[in-house]
């Protein structure tokens, strides 16, 4: 913002850095994605296109996050770990949780007809909220992705 006279509005903004030396869990999770899911006439109990969709944009969101160093998905949901010395965005929560969030929801539309031929993706298109969360120790950090897989293999 150029020197102004409105400049003190900046003082209002959030600074929401995150605690150095903790792993960053970004865990992102579909909005709606029952309702979506059925709309778009998604195979039962998983259908291979929309998993490998997932895959497909996760795939895209690790190449331009380079600090991300495990993916991790399952349902719905990616988490997205960046290691404990990381400094994107300065660590902000916000800006962590919304811009891998965003790209993600931009890659999933974006790719629709690479996995979905012939079938138009429609709105509401899908968007996925993001989460941060911080791990001290390696050791939670595992627990953490061992909760998320326990997840997906629960019948």
């Amino acid at each position: 913002m150029a020197n102004s006279e409105f400049e003190y509005v900046r003082k209002f903004e959030e600074w929401d850095a995150l605690a150095p030396s903790n792993w960053i869990v970004v865990r992102i999770d579909g909005r709606g994605f029952s309702k979506f899911s059925k709309r778009q006439n998604f195979a039962k109990p998983n259908d291979r296109r929309a998993i490998d969709l997932m895959n497909a944009a996760a795939i895209e969101v690790v190449k331009q996050f380079t600090d991300i160093v495990i993916a991790y998905g399952q349902s719905d949901e990616y988490s997205f770990v960046l290691h404990e010395d990381c400094q994107l965005f300065e660590r902000r929560a916000a800006k962590l949780a919304t811009s891998i969030s965003t790209a993600f929801s931009v890659e999933y539309c974006m790719q629709w007809g690479k996995y979905f031929e012939g079938q138009e993706l429609e709105r509401p298109f899908p968007t996925f909220d993001g989460r941060c969360v911080l791990y001290p120790k390696k050791s939670i950090l595992r627990d953490y992705l061992s909760w998320r897989q326990a997840d997906a293999t629960l019948p």
